[in-house]
C-alpha cells in the first residue's frame, strides 16, 4: 500500500479542556469489504446537510484516493483532496475554500434543512476535505486549524499522538469525531480513548441525534 510520504509533525500541546466540547463516537464495521459502503451511507445522512464542513482522513493515499473516487460522484458534496504534492497555491485555494463554507455553516446552523430536490445549489452543499496525516495543516508554519464541524477518521490511527494532531487541525472546538472501527481495531480505539482520556461511545442509529 502506498503511503502518503511526508514526515508527520508532531501534535501541538493541547490541554484536555481544549477537547472538552468536543464528542467522539465510533461506528463498527464488520468486515473491511463493507467499510466504503458503510461510509456511503454515513455521507448519505451527513452529507446533505447544508453547507456541513466535513472532514475525512485516512492513514495512506491509497485510501484516500478511494474515497475521493467514491465521493467524486455524490451531487450534494462538494469535495477536494489533500494531498502532500499539491502546489502551494492550490493547496492554499482548497484550504481558504474549506475555511468559507465553515463560516456559512456557523452563520447557517439550524436555519435550514435538507434540501431533498434533485437539483442542489453549490453554495448549499456540504463540503469536504479528504486528506491523509501528511497532509493536514501545518500549525508550526501558520496554517489555520480547518475547524470541520464533523471529523470522520476512515481509517482509524495507531497513535494518540496523530489522533490528537487530527482534532488539533481539523476540528472545531464542538465538532464531532466519528470513527470507523473494524474488527479488532475496537482494542486500539479503546486505548486512545484511556490514554487521551476521553469517552467514545457507539454512534447512534439516527444519525441526526449527534449532528
Amino acid at each position: 500500500m502506498a503511503i502518503d510520504a511526508a514526515e508527520t509533525p508532531s501534535p501541538p500541546s493541547l490541554s484536555p479542556s481544549h477537547f472538552s466540547q468536543q464528542r467522539h463516537f465510533y461506528l463498527a464495521v464488520d468486515r473491511i469489504q463493507f467499510k466504503m459502503e458503510t461510509f456511503m451511507d454515513l455521507l448519505g445522512v451527513a452529507g446533505r446537510r447544508p453547507c456541513l464542513p466535513i472532514v475525512v482522513c485516512c492513514s495512506s493515499r491509497d485510501e484516500l484516493d478511494a474515497v475521493s473516487s467514491a465521493v467524486a460522484s455524490v451531487p450534494y458534496i462538494s469535495f477536494a483532496p489533500l494531498y502532500s504534492d499539491l502546489a502551494e497555491a492550490d493547496r492554499a485555494t482548497i484550504l481558504e475554500s474549506f475555511k468559507q463554507a465553515t463560516i456559512r455553516w456557523n452563520s447557517e446552523v439550524g436555519a435550514q434543512s435538507a434540501d431533498d430536490s434533485a437539483l442542489v445549489k453549490e453554495e448549499q452543499k456540504s463540503h469536504m476535505i479528504v486528506a491523509t496525516d501528511a497532509c493536514l495543516p501545518l500549525l508550526a508554519s501558520g496554517e489555520s486549524p480547518i475547524s470541520a464541524c464533523v471529523l470522520i477518521n476512515y481509517e482509524l490511527p495507531a497513535k494518540k499522538e496523530i489522533y490528537t494532531r487530527r482534532m488539533a487541525t481539523c476540528l472545531a472546538a464542538d465538532g464531532i469525531v466519528i470513527n470507523m472501527v473494524v474488527g479488532g481495531e475496537v482494542v486500539t480505539l479503546r486505548s486512545i480513548e484511556e490514554s487521551i482520556n476521553l469517552v467514545i461511545a457507539e454512534m447512534p442509529i439516527n444519525i441526526s441525534e449527534i449532528l
